[in-house]
Order: structure tokens, then sequence, then C-alpha cells
């Protein structure tokens, strides 16, 4: 008869726990004879998982004196921004830009015109682009003289050229001297709309200067601050004030006979439907590439 299989004892130097856990193996033989393992099968220890060390950033620090002199610029454009505002309105230059001033000198701008038209034209160009970048008042009657002393075409042409390169000047300033600072303190709020308006911000920009709903000033700073990209502040204004200034200087081309009578030239022209629905049109153009991003998206 087969003899009865023996159960070894296990002792208690091992565990039933660590028999679970395989550190000691139980070899049953066919005979009924078993024995222990003594030698443990260790598995090889894990090295815990070091992260690769990076190298710490290094903020660049900007010298204290590099800042001194960014601030100390800072206040001397500012300051000469509002010195150059004040000398215009103490030495009264303003009425020469006003109906006073285009009424006595209109002899005397035709006949500097007819001496030397592009002399002139360069001068009365640079006088716009001053105007425009320090917001000097009196624009309305610069853009009658224009159309009064070169015509409509010519004179349209200068007038935007001139507003143009004032309304660069002023954005230009704008950014260096307050732009960088008010947008670090208006903090989340301002990047939300900032980059809203910069996704559309060619649509918007047409339509602010085909419809002067704002101020020009106000439409050329309000893009300096909201970040608005150089080249789209640049083509929208150049070709978005087109329209309204072709009709002042056309108003100014025929404004001698007024002038002559002493009258003031009517300018509600500039809200009859007849001028104002091609730029309200013109307006609603503008917006299609804005309305067909949103649609697609």
């Amino acid at each position: 008869m087969p003899r009865a299989k023996e159960y070894l004892y296990l002792g208690p130097c091992v565990s039933w726990a660590d028999v679970a856990n395989n550190e000691h193996k139980v070899n049953f033989e066919r005979d009924g004879n078993e024995e222990i393992m003594p030698e443990k099968q260790k598995q090889p220890t894990r090295q815990p998982k070091t992260e690769p060390k990076t190298e710490p950033k290094t903020e660049l620090k900007t010298e204290p004196g590099l800042k001194t002199k960014s601030s100390l610029s800072r206040v001397l454009a500012l300051g000469a921004f509002a010195a150059l505002i004040a000398l215009f309105f103490a030495y009264d230059l303003d009425t020469l830009i006003s109906y006073q001033g285009l009424a006595e000198n209109e002899a005397a701008l035709k006949r500097a015109v007819s001496n030397n038209p592009v002399l002139t034209g360069l001068a009365y160009m640079m006088i716009y682009v001053v105007s425009v970048t320090f917001s000097l008042p009196g624009a309305v009657w610069l853009s009658l003289a224009g159309g009064l002393m070169f015509g409509t075409w010519t004179g349209g042409l200068l007038i935007v050229m001139g507003a143009t390169l004032g309304a660069s000047g002023l954005f230009v300033a704008a950014r260096f001297i307050m732009g960088d600072a008010l947008r670090a303190r208006a903090g989340p709020a301002l990047q939300k709309f900032e980059a809203s308006f910069n996704r559309d911000a060619l649509s918007y920009l047409f339509i602010l200067r085909l419809l002067p709903v704002f101020p020009f000033f106000i439409v050329n700073l309000g893009a300096a601050l909201v970040g608005v990209r150089y080249p789209v502040f640049l083509f929208t204004t150049f070709f978005g004030i087109m329209p309204g200034t072709f009709v002042f200087a056309s108003i100014g081309n025929g404004i001698s006979v007024v002038l002559q009578s002493g009258k003031q030239p009517d300018l509600s022209v500039m809200t009859s439907p007849e001028i104002l629905l091609p730029l309200v049109g013109l307006a609603v153009l503008s917006l299609a590439p804005m309305v067909w991003r949103r649609f697609k998206g």
C-alpha cells in the first residue's frame, strides 16, 4: 500500500503571509515528500524614479539703471507732448486752424500753391501730421483748407497721408508712454477684451474709421492700448478714412463762394442720406469677414 503523504510542518520562521507573497516556495513531490526551498529568489529591487533635473529658469532681470532711463524717457516724452500743446494755445495758433483763419488767409494760401505747389503740399501735409499727432483742434477746417488749396483729389490724398502719419505717431507714442503700464494695471479684464478685439481688429477698426462715432484721437489711443498690431492699424486708417476725407476735400474745393459771402459752410451735408448711407454700407461690408468666421467656426 502506498504510504500516506507526510506534510512537513512549516515552522514559525515562515508565515502564511510569506508564502502568499511568494517569498518562500514549497515543492510537493510525487512520492509525498515535500521540501522547502531554503533559498529566496529575490526580485530585483526597483529603483525609485528620479525626475530629470531641470535647470532653474533664470528670469531676465532688467537693471535698475535701464528701468530708470526708460521711466525718464517716458516722462520727458509726456512733458514735451504737454508743452507743445500749451504753446499752441498760448500763442493763439488755434485761430489759424479755424473758419476765421481760413477766410482771412484764402488768397495767401492759393498764391502759395500757385508759386510752389510741391513745397506747399509737403508743408501742408506736415502741419496735418503734427495736428493729428498732438490731437490739436481744428482738424475740420484743416481738411477744408486742403480741398480749398489743392482741389478734391490732390487735397484729399494729402489729407489721408497726413492723417495716417499723424495717427501712427499718436499710436506709437501712446504705446511707448503709457501702453504697457496701463495694460499691466488693468489685469485680466483688459487682456480678455484685447484678445476678443484683436481676433477681428480689421473689421472693428474699419467700422470705427468709416463711421466716426468716436473722435479720431480716441480710436488711435484705444487701438494702442488694446495691443492692435501696427500693420492692421495702418491699413485700416489709410483706407478707412478715405471716403469721409474726400467728402471734406470736395466741400473745401467749393468753399470759396461761401467764404467770400461771409457765411460758414454747411457741414450738415455729412449726415445727409446721400453721404451717410454709402458709409454705413461700407461699414456693414467690413463686418463680412467677422460674420463669416463666426458662422464657419
